[in-house]
Protein backbone atom coordinates (compact mmCIF):
# COMPACT_ATOMS: atom_id res chain seq x y z
CA UNK A 1 0.00 0.00 0.00
CA UNK A 2 1.20 3.25 -0.55
CA UNK A 3 0.80 6.22 1.52
CA UNK A 4 1.02 9.91 0.79
CA UNK A 5 0.20 12.22 3.43
CA UNK A 6 -1.55 15.11 1.00
CA UNK A 7 -3.62 12.12 -0.51
CA UNK A 8 -4.24 10.40 3.20
CA UNK A 9 -5.57 13.48 4.93
CA UNK A 10 -2.38 14.06 7.03
CA UNK A 11 -0.10 12.71 9.38
CA UNK A 12 -2.40 11.44 11.88
CA UNK A 13 -4.65 9.58 9.29
CA UNK A 14 -1.90 8.31 7.47
CA UNK A 15 -0.13 6.60 10.82
CA UNK A 16 -4.10 4.97 10.84
CA UNK A 17 -3.87 3.76 7.52
CA UNK A 18 -0.10 2.31 8.22
CA UNK A 19 -1.85 0.58 11.17
CA UNK A 20 -4.64 -1.06 9.66
CA UNK A 21 -2.72 -1.66 6.47
CA UNK A 22 0.23 -3.83 8.63
CA UNK A 23 -2.52 -5.17 10.58
CA UNK A 24 -3.79 -6.76 7.39
CA UNK A 25 -0.38 -7.55 6.07
CA UNK A 26 0.43 -5.49 3.66
CA UNK A 27 3.49 -4.19 2.84
CA UNK A 28 3.85 -0.15 2.82
CA UNK A 29 5.55 2.12 0.47
CA UNK A 30 5.46 6.22 1.92
CA UNK A 31 5.03 8.83 -1.52
CA UNK A 32 5.07 12.26 -1.69
CA UNK A 33 3.36 15.08 -4.11
CA UNK A 34 5.75 17.69 -5.34
CA UNK A 35 5.68 19.63 -2.09
CA UNK A 36 8.48 21.29 -0.05
CA UNK A 37 10.02 19.83 2.59
CA UNK A 38 7.49 21.70 5.36
CA UNK A 39 5.08 19.49 3.57
CA UNK A 40 7.15 16.07 3.17
CA UNK A 41 8.82 15.96 6.56
CA UNK A 42 5.84 14.64 8.61
CA UNK A 43 5.92 11.46 6.28
CA UNK A 44 9.36 10.56 7.76
CA UNK A 45 7.29 9.61 10.72
CA UNK A 46 5.32 7.43 9.00
CA UNK A 47 8.78 6.32 6.98
CA UNK A 48 9.67 3.98 9.65
CA UNK A 49 7.12 1.71 9.24
CA UNK A 50 7.57 1.75 4.80
CA UNK A 51 9.46 -1.17 3.17
CA UNK A 52 9.57 1.41 -0.06
CA UNK A 53 10.16 5.59 0.47
CA UNK A 54 9.78 7.42 -2.32
CA UNK A 55 10.17 11.06 -0.40
CA UNK A 56 11.87 13.25 -2.76
CA UNK A 57 9.09 16.24 -3.69
CA UNK A 58 11.13 18.46 -2.65
CA UNK A 59 13.77 17.10 -4.94
CA UNK A 60 11.89 18.33 -7.88
CA UNK A 61 11.27 22.19 -6.89
CA UNK A 62 13.36 24.70 -8.19
CA UNK A 63 13.85 26.27 -4.46
CA UNK A 64 12.70 24.39 -1.59
CA UNK A 65 12.09 26.05 2.04
CA UNK A 66 15.23 26.97 4.24
CA UNK A 67 16.27 24.73 6.64
CA UNK A 68 14.56 21.61 4.79
CA UNK A 69 15.24 18.01 4.48
CA UNK A 70 18.68 17.04 3.54
CA UNK A 71 19.34 14.24 0.74
CA UNK A 72 22.49 12.24 0.77
CA UNK A 73 21.96 10.31 -2.19
CA UNK A 74 18.79 7.86 -1.43
CA UNK A 75 19.25 8.66 1.95
CA UNK A 76 16.89 11.54 3.50
CA UNK A 77 17.51 13.55 6.33
CA UNK A 78 15.52 14.94 9.22
CA UNK A 79 15.08 18.98 8.80
CA UNK A 80 16.85 21.25 11.59
CA UNK A 81 14.03 22.21 14.21
CA UNK A 82 14.51 25.71 12.36
CA UNK A 83 12.31 24.36 9.64
CA UNK A 84 9.22 24.72 11.56
CA UNK A 85 9.55 28.47 12.70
Amino acid sequence: MNIKLDKAGGLTEALALAADARMLGFELMVGCMIATSLAIAPALLVAGYARVVDLDGPLLLARDRPDGLRYDGSIVHPASAALWG
